[in-house]
């Protein structure tokens, strides 16, 4: 399979279905609208291929729910966008979900995160240029660049760096343009470590 931006890398088992009556997407969706506010989750056919991006997950008593693949270009996400990822397996590129919609392309790494780290609750996928650029300058650890979007490979890269921060953050996707996640022990918390680093890249970018 040629690498494209939002095109599925995993081997996925997917049976349609219904979401786990135990999570309250109400978060989810909610950050969904305030990324895509900011075009940190979006579509653009002068981007990537004209492919959507971005992707935001919240965890579930069984695995989690996931935006689901191309969904980024809409407006609005609703409880139909989703999907429930119940397991995956990194070393054999394997991910089993159900719910309304076949999950992101990211949701192996996603489901990495809440593996490593059982207290995270949340995870956002986003891009900005602007972030990734600055990477350096505001010390945000970023995975090695030959880990491409989407593969085992990113999986582990995301997993080594999440020792260090194990209670939430923002960290770089090297190999994967533009790509940055953050992560925390609940949705807002989640969200406030994206927002808290982008608005330091744009009130530079409004003096520059």
């Amino acid at each position: 399979m040629t690498e494209s931006e939002g095109v599925i890398q995993y081997t996925l088992d997917f049976t349609r279905g219904a979401l786990p009556t135990d999570c309250d997407a109400g978060p989810l969706l909610d950050w969904f609208g305030r990324c895509r506010d900011r075009n940190l989750i979006g579509q653009d056919p002068r981007l990537y291929g004209g492919y959507a991006y971005g992707n935001i997950s919240l965890r579930a008593s069984v695995g989690f729910i996931i935006s689901g693949t191309q969904t980024g270009g809409k407006a609005t996400l609703q409880a139909s966008d989703l999907a429930w990822v119940l397991d995956f397996d990194s070393a054999t590129n394997r991910l089993r979900a159900t719910g309304p919609a076949r999950p992101s392309s990211e949701a192996m790494t996603h489901g990495e995160i809440y593996r490593t780290l059982p207290e995270i609750a949340a995870v956002i996928h986003v891009h900005s240029p602007q972030l990734w650029q600055s990477a350096g300058r505001l010390d945000l650890p970023s995975t090695d660049p030959t880990a491409s979007y989407g593969t085992p490979a990113m999986a582990d890269a995301v997993r080594r760096l999440l020792v260090a921060r194990p209670h939430g953050g923002v960290i770089v996707m090297g190999g994967h343009e533009d790509g940055i996640i953050a992560y925390g022990t609940d949705m807002k918390l989640a969200g406030d470590h994206l927002m808290q680093a982008y608005s330091q890249v744009q009130d530079r970018s409004e003096y520059s």
